[in-house]
């Protein structure tokens, strides 16, 4: 077998997720149906993903992996004869562009090195989140990737409230909780821009997500920046750990994965297996949780 690495992005506005789900158009789905036809598998195709983006959110910088037999590269080579590898994947990627739908792109493919895993082996994802506040609404050419907010945001106060929640924590009042699944998180970075055409964008870092965090952790800072709430409440409710019904989460087609991050190819192997390993909260002095 042979493990590919897939760079792919997506508009999620008509894909329900990206997980592959029975009845409904996914990312994953449309992805795996066109490997398997192309590299003409045995069994279809199965991918992991670096991060797993609910229905309407985009990405631009999303990794996945997927397990190929090595012959079947092969069925790319072309009328001239055998085509060495790196001629193979170039193949497979105009493939993949003429047979997948417009709102999904595979950008590159190639040989993962030795202990890559496009989930576990990740160090860190950055999101990005786009807000309008302009009288009258969002450009109707960007409508699908930007939420408009129709009141005034302070940038100041949303960057002040943002700071609060930086660091490792647990995420619990920001998190949908899933059985048997930890809600520490380590929140690289979270802060506000405005941008010359005045949309704010929210750039969100870090190991890794919990369902719904990022568009709940935006909700709470646009509460702070239109002066529903105070400045230090998205603090006090991270601290509280339990879910709030003051936090919106934000919709979803303002939000899209950027980046995913890795370390350097001797560090692969280790950087996934530390993953998988136990979450703990002993810096917190709390029980052991399971990793999602």
């Amino acid at each position: 077998m042979v493990r590919l690495r897939l760079d792919l992005a997506y508009d999620g506005t008509d894909f329900s997720g990206w997980a592959r789900q029975p009845g409904r158009r996914t990312v994953q789905g449309e992805i795996e149906l066109a490997l398997t036809r192309i590299l003409r598998l045995a069994e279809p195709a199965a991918l992991t993903v670096a991060g797993r983006t609910d229905a309407g959110v985009h990405a631009r910088g999303q990794v996945a992996h997927v397990d190929v037999p090595d012959e079947s590269l092969a069925e790319l080579d072309g009328n001239r004869g055998p085509l060495d590898v790196d001629e193979q994947l170039a193949a497979l990627v105009r493939r993949l562009g003429g047979l997948l739908p417009q709102d999904v792109r595979v950008h590159r493919v190639s040989v993962a090195p030795e202990g890559f895993d496009a989930r576990f082996s990740a160090m860190f994802r950055r999101y990005a989140y786009r807000v309008c506040d302009r009288t009258g609404g969002v450009d109707p050419l960007r409508r699908h990737e930007v939420v408009w907010h129709n009141r005034p945001l302070d940038l100041d106060a949303m960057n002040a409230a943002a700071r609060r929640l930086v660091g490792e924590h647990d995420f619990a009042a920001f998190c949908k909780k899933r059985e048997g699944a930890t809600t520490i998180r380590e929140l690289q970075r979270l802060e506000w821009t405005r941008e010359a055409d005045g949309v704010l964008v929210a750039a969100v870092v870090a190991d890794a997500f919990c369902h719904s965090m990022v568009r709940a952790l935006v909700g709470s800072l646009l509460a702070a920046g239109d002066g529903r709430q105070p400045v230090e409440w998205p603090g006090q409710v991270l601290t509280r750990a339990v879910r709030d019904s003051g936090v919106h989460v934000a919709p979803a087609h303002g939000l899209c994965l950027e980046e995913v991050g890795y370390p350097g190819e001797d560090e692969l192997a280790a950087r996934a297996a530390a993953t998988r390993r136990v979450r703990t909260l002993s810096a917190l002095g709390d029980a052991a949780l399971q990793d999602e």
